[in-house]
This record gives C-alpha cells, structure tokens and sequence, in this order.
C-alpha cells in the first residue's frame, strides 16, 4: 500500500462508493438511503477528514484503499468545520442532523478511547473482491499499527464480514443497537 495525494481523491472516493452502496452504516447516516451522490459526498469527507487527521492508503495496483483516523488528533479547525457543514448539505440532510449527532455520539460511548488507529473505511472494487486484495491491504494496516503500538478500532454494520476480521485477530468487544446492528471490534 502506498499513502494516496490529493490527485487519488476521485478514484478512492468512487471506489468506496461503489463497494458501500448498499452498506446499512453508510445508508443509516445519509438523507437518502442508496443515493449514490450522497454516498459519494460522505465517502469524500471521509477521505478529507483522515487526510487531515488520519492516514489514507491506496494499494499500488488501485484496488484497494483504507482510510485511517487517528481521533487522538483529531482537533477543532477551520476546515474541519467547513467539511462538517457540507456533509450535512450534501449528504445527511438538515433534518438527519439529529439522528447522525445520536449515532455519533452512542459510537463514541462505546469506543474506548485512548491513542488508537480507526479503521474507518477498508475498500475494494467490486470486481476485485475475494481475490486477496483486501487481506493483503489489512495485513500492512496491522503492521503499520504494531510499529505504532496502537490497538485498531473499527465498527461494521456487516455481520458476514466478522470472520473475515476475526482472522487478523479482531474481537467483538461491543454492539449497538439501531435500526441495524452496529459491531465493535478491536485488535
């Protein structure tokens, strides 16, 4: 994996649209459930958000990518809150506020804070999954994380992909409870 510019903004941002279009997290999140340029507007403020205060990863062949954040970091900017009033505008929608703030703030209570790496988004294009893509970008995010002495965090709303994470040594530690379920999981 290599650590994406600005210039691959586009192509991890369409990525992960594509490989999150039906995700129950992502579509819980946005005012219009499956609009993929509401997908898309939270997928490039994902990516702006651990750019700043995180780390975004492409694998070398653009196959696969990673956003990380590291909340540690994570601080009160200018353009942070410039990235936070777009997103409402171009994604959750005035009258989600709420709802995304609640969500937010339940994820936050049940995290266990402290220096961590947040594995935020973990992608692969659609045409390149089950082909090892994703394990081999997984298998450098936890060395990176090892180097780092940092625990990795991550939530998935996925119930199928617990095992997959489970095989890199991730544990359930938490659960909540929305019109979905939200795992927690730690390594």
């Amino acid at each position: 994996m290599i650590a994406a510019t600005k210039s691959d903004r586009n192509d991890i941002v369409s990525m992960l649209t594509e490989a999150f279009a039906d995700n129950k997290s992502v579509n819980y999140i946005i005012a219009d459930p499956g609009d993929r340029k509401q997908i898309k507007a939270l997928m490039g403020y994902s990516f702006d958000v651990c750019e700043m205060f995180g780390k975004v990863f492409i694998t070398e062949d653009r196959r696969g990518c990673a956003l990380l954040l590291y909340p540690q970091e994570k601080r009160p900017t200018l353009r942070g809150f410039w990235l936070d009033i777009k997103l409402i505008f171009q994604a959750v929608g005035i009258l989600n506020i709420g709802k995304a703030l609640n969500r937010e703030s339940a994820i936050k209570r049940l995290q266990p804070g402290g220096a961590m790496v947040y594995l935020w988004f973990i992608g692969v294009s659609p045409e390149s999954q089950h082909h090892g893509v994703g394990s081999k970008l997984m298998q450098e995010i936890i060395q990176m994380a090892d180097d780092q002495n940092l625990p990795v965090l991550l939530e998935t709303s996925v119930p199928e992909n617990i095992g997959w994470y489970s095989r890199f040594g991730f544990k359930t530690y938490a659960e909540l409870d929305l019109s979905y379920t939200l795992y927690f999981l730690r390594r």
